[in-house]
């Protein structure tokens, strides 16, 4: 009977990372603690896409807990990518400020199947409108009633 392959995330000084990569192939992410429990995968990605490639995002949430325990895996296509996340701290995600680690983990062969790629925006995304600028642009037509009730 074969256990079930779990992933291991190993924190590791910088220094040994190399060392430790040349004996396995690893993936580099980060781990993140004290996380609010009502975030979900996809704004961690838009969070981290500041720093770089995000291959694989996973929210870990312990319910049994009296505290809501929520931690989370953020993964990246590169090992500067994921020091560069992890040097930009302090991190305050869901108004919350969080603890981020730094991690390599071995790859895994089941990995490249639920591998979802987000990329770093080439161009700022577009702001939305409020829907009334227009109106504060000129105020003019209040002039133009406050004579006419005059009269």
């Amino acid at each position: 009977m074969d256990a079930p392959k779990r992933r291991v995330y190993i924190s590791l000084p910088k220094k040994y990372m190399a060392a430790f990569g040349e004996n396995y192939e690893l993936d580099h992410g980060v781990v993140i603690k004290d996380l609010n429990p009502y975030l979900n995968e996809g704004y961690l990605q838009a969070y981290f896409r500041e720093w770089g490639t995000v291959t694989m995002c996973k929210i870990t949430k312990e319910p049994s807990s009296e505290k809501a325990n929520v931690m989370a895996y953020v993964r990246f296509s590169v090992e500067a990518e994921a020091d560069r996340a992890d040097w930009a701290g302090p991190h305050f995600i869901g108004g919350n400020e969080v603890k981020v680690r730094r991690v390599v983990s071995p790859k895994m062969e089941e990995d490249d199947a639920d591998m979802v790629t987000t990329t770093a925006p080439n161009r700022p995304r577009p702001r939305r409108s409020m829907g009334l600028g227009y109106i504060f642009e000129d105020a003019q037509w209040l002039d133009d009633e406050m004579d006419e009730k005059k009269n």
